[in-house]
């Protein structure tokens, strides 16, 4: 009994010894987490301490860069243009020395109107047409009063030879004295009646004739046509109004059609005082900014200076011509006029790109040489450049060692120097 009790024993123990392996090895050593755990917490601090470190050094590198604003290189004029020394500056508008208003010669009614806004005409182009029902009825009328006075003449002429004949014969018969001397002095008279009326009916038939070329030249004048070539820019009739060159305008009656403009006589006027036109000279080069295209510089030069003053504003008008045309100056414009001192010509490929602008802030130097810090990402590069003689207060022209387009910073050039980090403001 004691044996089989000790053996129930070793097998319970066993299978009880065998469970608790069991759930031994079913069990979580957490011994080893206390270490891992507190690895992770020094490579967190080592991360953010240098993250804290590489923004600190950043800010302290970007701190140390140069506050900067930026300005950005424009192309002026060509290689081989012209620069001068501004004298005088003025302002004014650009007209047309070659305007017209296009109207009819005799009153009558716009039939039709051939003309828009903006529109190319070229010489003797039809502009308008006029009513000319009752022109052309003058017209036949005068037609048929040239054919009747070319009828009574041919009957003058039939007359006249009848005449001549008859006084042939009597001439004859008073030779041979068959006739009086009276019969003979009034087939004479009535021979030299008949001729001054050939005369008279000669006359008619010229005075007609000129009749029949006013009445065509009537009926030419409704046609209005366009006395020289150039671009409508007003159209200030319809079909169905009066147009009259002598009427004043108002209700239904226009003075003229259109008006033309011939774009190739634009001009610029300005007003000089007369304290500085002795500034001013004919042919004097100069430059006219226009105030629609501010950074557009084009050449010109002085066409005369007007021989009168205006009283009330002391002040001379002088005309300024463009020395080539371009679709974007129009009438009317304002436009500012710079007189040169003397043109000098740039030589062809002293730039890069031509004359460059910049703002006066942006260039170090004076004379033909200078220097400019070109942007490069952070940094800026120290170039030397070579000025042009002109430009403004506010403005410089650099005519080699920059081109349009590029960055230049505008800034303290004390601080400013060959690779020095910079800020854009």
């Amino acid at each position: 009994m004691q044996s089989v009790w000790a053996g129930f024993s070793f097998i319970f123990e066993g299978r009880v010894n065998d469970k608790t392996d069991l759930l031994k090895q079913l069990k979580i050593d957490r011994s080893a987490e206390p270490e891992e755990s507190s690895r992770k917490p020094w490579w967190i601090a080592a991360a953010a301490a240098t993250l804290v470190a590489a923004a600190l050094l950043f800010f302290f590198l970007r701190s140390d860069a140069v506050p900067v604003t930026v300005a950005v290189a424009r192309q002026v004029s060509g290689n081989g243009g012209s620069a001068g020394t501004s004298l005088l500056d003025a302002s004014g508008y650009v007209v047309a020395r070659r305007q017209a208003t296009v109207s009819a010669k005799i009153t009558a009614k716009v039939m039709e109107v051939l003309i828009e806004e903006g529109q190319q005409v070229d010489k003797d182009a039809i502009v308008a047409r006029l009513d000319d029902s009752n022109i052309r009825a003058a017209l036949q009328q005068s037609i048929a009063q040239h054919e009747y006075s070319k009828a009574g003449l041919n009957q003058v002429s039939v007359n006249l030879a009848n005449a001549e004949r008859d006084y042939h014969r009597k001439n004859e018969l008073f030779a041979q004295h068959f006739v009086s001397q009276s019969d003979l002095d009034n087939v004479k008279t009535t021979l030299d009646g008949l001729r001054a009326q050939l005369v008279t009916a000669q006359r008619s038939v010229d005075v007609a004739q000129r009749g029949v070329d006013s009445a065509r030249r009537n009926l030419d004048d409704t046609i209005v046509r366009a006395p020289f070539s150039g671009v409508i820019t007003v159209k200030a009739a319809q079909p169905g109004e009066i147009v009259s060159p002598i009427s004043a305008g108002g209700g239904f009656t226009r003075t003229g059609i259109g008006t033309i403009v011939d774009m190739d006589s634009l001009e610029v006027e300005v007003d000089v005082n007369e304290s500085f036109i002795a500034r001013v000279h004919g042919g004097q080069p100069a430059t006219i900014k226009l105030n629609a295209y501010p950074d557009w510089q084009i050449p010109a030069y002085v066409i005369a200076i007007i021989p009168t003053a205006d009283r009330s504003k002391a002040t001379v008008k002088v005309r300024i011509g463009f020395k080539s045309r371009d679709a974007r100056v129009l009438p009317d414009m304002g436009a500012r006029v710079a007189f040169l001192s003397q043109e000098q010509t740039l030589p062809a490929g002293s730039g890069e790109a031509g004359v460059i602008e910049l703002p006066a802030a942006a260039v170090q130097g004076q004379g033909e040489s200078g220097v400019v810090y070109v942007l490069r990402n952070d940094s800026v590069e120290r170039r030397a450049v070579k000025l042009a003689p002109g430009g403004d207060d506010s403005n410089r022209r650099i005519v080699a060692g920059l081109k349009a387009g590029e960055r230049v910073a505008v800034g303290d050039f004390s601080k400013l120097a060959d690779g020095v980090n910079i800020k854009e403001q």
